[in-house]
């Protein structure tokens, strides 16, 4: 909730005050309803990412969601029965088999955190599907021709229908947050500092996405997804100790190495 209220408030900073571009009212039910849809599925793939994370290792969390590739391809074909060359398909199959590999091997692993954590991976592919079918209709045709300078007035829109349907979310699942925190906020000096710093840096990384994809290309964003997620793997590992089987080595390094071979092949067969 902290984050999407900082991507609202800082994406009206910037539209406001920075005026890099007009604030824009919704012009029909079909785009609410759109964007009101998107903004529930992303909040799912957050929520069931946090919950997974108590009860599996951020390393093994990283493995799963190196599958996002495989749940695209299998929305968009559906969705918009876009198809992609046999090679692509093909591409995906060490994805999905590293991360099986992996789980055999994952000396952490629950059946709950695994269902959540894939949950959550699907649901943020199906977003991404999702996003581009709205930016493809009549409503936003005009984000075409000025891209980046609409990623605030996108994040402000989106912000503010997440925040709307997390903060019910947040007092069923945790009544007594406002508790918790005042209580945290006494006991560590910096405790609100560094949840501004997190939620800013939040909007930060999700603009960052938009930069790369903007001044690069997608299939460079993914890759640096990845070279981010074998990051977090080997930081895992050395921070929180959590124990890993060579087993489970070979199907993170089996499921990287297949999400590459996706990216590739997207870029050569496309």
């Amino acid at each position: 909730m902290c984050h999407m209220s900082a991507c609202a408030f800082l994406s009206y900073v910037s539209i406001v005050f920075m005026k890099l571009v007009p604030l824009q009212p919704i012009k029909s039910r079909p785009q609410f309803l759109k964007i009101a849809t998107l903004s529930v599925v992303f909040c799912g793939s957050v929520v069931g990412g946090n919950i997974s994370l108590r009860y599996l290792p951020v390393s093994f969390n990283q493995a799963v969601g190196a599958t996002t590739p495989f749940f695209t391809a299998l929305f968009a074909y559906f969705m918009t029965f876009k198809r992609e060359a046999w090679v692509t398909y093909a591409a995906l199959v060490p994805v999905v088999a590293g991360v099986v590999i992996a789980s055999g091997g994952e000396p952490g692993f629950h059946w709950f955190g695994f269902i959540m954590c894939l949950s959550a991976t699907a649901a943020r592919a199906f977003k991404s599907v999702l996003q581009g079918i709205l930016l493809s209709s009549e409503g936003y045709n005009t984000m075409r021709g000025a891209f980046l300078p609409c990623v605030p007035y996108g994040y402000y829109v989106l912000g503010k229908k997440s925040v709307l349907v997390l903060v019910p979310a947040v007092l069923i699942m945790e009544p007594n947050v406002l508790e918790v925190i005042l209580s945290l906020g006494k006991q560590h000096r910096y405790m609100w500092l560094l949840l501004f710093i997190n939620s800013t840096m939040a909007y930060s990384a999700n603009l960052s996405n938009f930069l790369v994809t903007k001044h690069t290309s997608a299939l460079t964003l993914q890759v640096l997804g990845n070279a981010k997620g074998a990051v977090a793997v080997v930081i895992s590992i050395l921070l929180f100790r959590n124990p890993v089987t060579v087993v489970g080595i070979g199907g993170y390094t089996m499921t990287v190495l297949g999400v590459v071979a996706y990216g590739e092949a997207k870029r050569r067969f496309r």
